[in-house]
């Protein structure tokens, strides 16, 4: 065998390996004595949120039960399970390279997002509204023309306020915010007039800041979020236990 045949034949086994690593599903690794990886939010309260230095919230309960589901199917009552915080711009990245399991925070369940990853039964069904100060007198999208509206950088809601702005011509300036705790923030300080986020967000959001009563969720639904776990959608057999356990979880 010549080098050049050597080359590519060494090019053709180390590509194959690494279609078996990444073929791997997560119930085979776990048996294998691998760990369970967890993605998780900051600030996504009341769902996802860290709270002395502990990731906990409604989904994370749910994300919980399902690590038990995980251990009970592949027989290892000491499955580790890891934590990895991410953002609304990294969390579907995550999960895709898979770099976490399950991210469990307060992913809405879209078509344009399950071309890269799949989404188990929906835990929560809310939309975005509008978080303003409490003086303001601002209670729909159309009352901001012409001023500043921030929203939080890789959401649902994010994208519905841009489209809206163009095809109404609102003329508003859409802001991004890196986490959605700068979005409050932002509202507060007065660099923007109004913060589109998930309803139930940003009341729990509000509720956490020192003066709750200085600001208020106003106006209609401008989008329907439904909630739901990410995980990967090249893993059938993981994702059907998860959604078997979702379900018994709803049901019961």
């Amino acid at each position: 065998m010549n080098i050049s045949h050597w080359r590519l034949a060494c090019a053709v086994a180390g590509l194959c390996w690494a279609m078996g690593v990444s073929a791997q599903g997560v119930l085979e690794r776990v048996a294998a004595g691998g760990k369970l990886v967890i993605a998780h939010r900051e600030m996504a309260v009341p769902f996802s949120y860290v709270d002395g230095g502990k990731p906990i919230g409604y989904a994370m309960d749910l994300c919980h039960r399902l690590a038990d589901v995980v251990r009970k199917k592949t027989g290892m009552k000491d499955m580790p399970v890891e934590y990895l915080q991410v953002t609304p711009a990294t969390r579907i990245e995550a999960v895709e390279s898979g770099k976490a399991d399950l991210e469990c925070g307060s992913t809405t369940n879209n078509a344009e997002r399950r071309q890269k990853v799949a989404f188990t039964v929906p835990h929560f069904i809310t939309g975005a509204r509008m978080l303003v100060k409490a003086s303001s007198a601002y209670e729909r999208i159309e009352d901001l023309e012409g001023k500043k509206l921030v929203s939080t950088k890789g959401t649902t809601p994010l994208k519905a306020v841009q489209q809206a702005n163009r095809e109404r011509l609102l003329r508003i300036e859409v802001l991004e915010a890196p986490e959605h705790g700068k979005g409050v923030e932002m509202v507060e300080t007065g660099e923007a007039d109004a913060f589109v986020m998930d309803d139930v967000l940003l009341f729990g959001l509000a509720a956490g800041r020192p003066d709750p009563r200085a600001l208020k969720v106003v106006g209609r639904f401008i989008t329907t979020e439904p909630l739901a776990i990410m995980l990967s959608k090249k893993d059938p057999e993981f994702k059907k236990l998860v959604d078997d356990e979702m379900r018994r979880l709803i049901t019961s």
